[in-house]
């Protein structure tokens, strides 16, 4: 009776997942020759706290159109060891990664999440080979064991209420051991449904790669609501290559884009990479007999773009603060008084955040055409 019920719910959650749509396209363009890869780098299963099977998290990122994801359960924290006894803590790893098919989109990487008290808190290890020879009595013996068997390091959830009653990220002396010692290398600034100013500013301040998980334990429609339009947090990571290679060693770079809820976080220079190359004006004209300039402004991502127009004139049919849809285009309708052969148009990004508080500012050139 056990076995059938467990049956039936797997069944369901298989048929509810099956309801999906697969995103085939790409989330965002990159330049020529590069890629955004998007990224799940924190997902639980039954072989520590999670709720589903590995299968499940594998069909998950299926159909929500992942390039890669990390299972990486707890070490130390196993409430379900009575249930699914398993001394081999690669075991969740090894089942999903045996779902991926030859030259699949999709890839599967091996993980791990050292779980311990503040400090250091619960810190990640990806790409790692073995996840049984992190297992420690103490933290920095199993971080060090990671950064031998090559993997990339990071912060968990450094804002979690359980550590900080005060939900405010900050470094114990410890972490700052692990940064100096080059032992910790990223920090996550979003995990599940939370951001964290302060975790970004610790991640600039001292060259940490920026990231954003979902750290998920239920479904991830249940707590994203995916089937009606939403989205976990990911962490598109720009690569040369659509490789694990390729994506860790620009993960090690700190080439990363945050997307959460529609919000893009990133240091600086790769924020902008990723907006200049998901936002294009077409070609300018002035319709006959006007000085109101005319231009299409197309949004090639799956994500909205807020703007701002910060620059002197103003537009026919809007207001300076407006919303470019994703997968969109609209048509700017400019009143600069006279003709204009050439065009500056700045904008403030006001969904990206490239420090606490501090959105992109960029400049578009228009031309006409002669």
């Amino acid at each position: 009776m056990i076995f059938l019920r467990s049956f039936v719910c797997y069944f369901g959650i298989a048929l509810f997942l099956s309801s999906f749509s697969i995103q085939a396209q790409e989330f965002f363009k990159a330049k020529k020759q590069y890629h955004w890869l998007s990224t799940d780098l924190h997902i639980h299963t039954v072989f520590s706290d999670g709720d589903v099977w590995p299968s499940i998290r594998v069909e998950e990122a299926r159909r929500e159109g992942l390039d890669l994801i990390a299972i990486t359960e707890h070490l130390e924290y196993q409430p379900h060891s009575e249930d699914i006894p398993h001394p081999d803590r690669n075991r969740s790893f090894i089942i999903a990664n045996d779902m991926v098919q030859p030259n699949e989109r999709l890839q599967v990487i091996n993980g791990s999440e050292i779980t311990r008290k503040m400090p250091p808190g619960h810190i990640n290890a990806v790409f790692i080979k073995d996840g049984n020879a992190l297992l420690y009595s103490d933290s920095l013996s199993g971080i060090e064991a990671a950064n031998k068997q090559g993997g990339f390091v990071f912060w968990n959830h450094p804002n979690y209420d359980k550590h900080r009653p005060d939900g405010i990220a900050r470094l114990e002396p410890f972490h700052k051991y692990l940064i100096k010692n080059k032992l910790l290398h990223g920090i996550e600034v979003v995990n599940g449904l939370t951001y964290s100013e302060e975790a970004l500013k610790i991640a600039l301040d001292n060259n940490l790669t920026i990231l954003g998980t979902s750290d998920i334990h239920s479904l991830t429609d249940w707590k994203h609501s995916v089937s009606s339009g939403g989205h976990r947090p990911m962490t598109f990571v720009l690569t040369d290559d659509k490789t694990p290679v390729a994506l860790k060693k620009a993960l090690f770079e700190g080439k990363t884009v945050v997307w959460f809820d529609n919000l893009l976080i990133g240091k600086k220079d790769n924020i902008e990479d990723l907006v200049r190359n998901n936002l294009s004006f077409d070609i300018p004209i002035y319709p006959k007999g006007k000085t109101i300039l005319n231009v299409e402004l197309t949004n090639h991502s799956a994500s909205p773009f807020h703007l701002e127009y910060t620059g002197e004139y103003t537009f026919h049919q809007r207001s300076s603060i407006f919303i470019v849809p994703a997968k969109s285009s609209m048509v700017l309708m400019i009143k600069t008084e006279k003709i204009r052969n050439k065009l500056s148009l700045p904008f403030k990004v006001l969904n990206t955040l490239i420090a606490p508080k501090k959105h992109l500012n960029l400049i578009f050139i228009l031309k006409q055409q002669i």
